[in-house]
């Protein structure tokens, strides 16, 4: 029986020894002595639209909320979901983020898209007065995998529009793109897709709304 860890006799390595280079490796590796992990990879949504789509109304003022989200999505880490393992468990990735925390991401589109249609759109910050107030929960902003090679963007939005405290509309849309790779930026990108898409879907649907107060329906929304 050849035990490394017995004690006595001659060429065998006393466990203690054993023991104390494992614990020196480990420290060695702990101290940055061995190879650095790479820094985490950063995404957003892609460029701005250069122009509006067709379609898209030119919105009159309009100021925009903080956006909301839950408390899992207040940072800028990237989550995903493995629908056919644990579906209620959202999972951050290790070596990904956003550059920023998802609800600046979608305000900042939003507006982008609102002032490419030809609208104006301004933050609650701004303090303009008689503007309609919109307010959005994210009620969804995930990347979803229904299978280990299959996977896509998902985005769920709350919005409600105010004057005052009067509420004119409120509407929820829900955008779902696949994912061209089963991984952080195949997630990135439909992801974006799928925020363009839910934020089309608002404007179309405030411009169906009375944003313009009584009185301004002839004046013309700027640029």
């Amino acid at each position: 029986m050849n035990d490394t860890f017995a004690s006595g006799g001659r060429g065998r390595r006393p466990a203690w020894r054993l023991v104390a280079s494992v614990c020196l490796a480990a420290h060695l590796a702990g101290c940055g002595i061995a190879p650095r992990s790479s820094p985490a990879m950063q995404f957003d949504l892609g460029p701005a639209p250069a122009a509006s789509a067709p379609g898209l109304p030119a919105l009159p003022p309009v100021s925009i909320a903080d956006i909301g989200v839950p408390n899992w999505l207040d940072r800028p880490l990237m989550y995903y979901r493995l629908n056919y393992d644990n579906p209620m468990q959202p999972r951050p990735y290790a070596s990904s983020r956003w550059t920023m925390a998802p609800a600046e991401l979608i305000e900042q589109r939003l507006k982008q898209r609102i002032v490419s249609a030809g609208g104006i759109a301004l933050s609650a910050s701004d303090g303009a007065s008689n503007v309609p107030v919109i307010r959005i929960e994210t009620d969804d902003f995930i990347q979803v995998f229904d299978a280990p090679g299959r996977s896509a963007g998902q985005v769920t939005l709350r919005a409600s529009v105010y004057r005052g405290r009067s509420l004119l509309g409120q509407k929820t849309v829900a955008r779902t793109v696949p994912a061209p790779t089963p991984d952080a930026s195949g997630g990135a990108r439909a992801l974006a897709e799928a925020t363009d898409a839910a934020c089309r879907d608002l404007i179309v649907w405030l411009g169906s709304l009375p944003l313009q107060a009584a009185g301004a329906q002839g004046a013309p929304a700027g640029r």
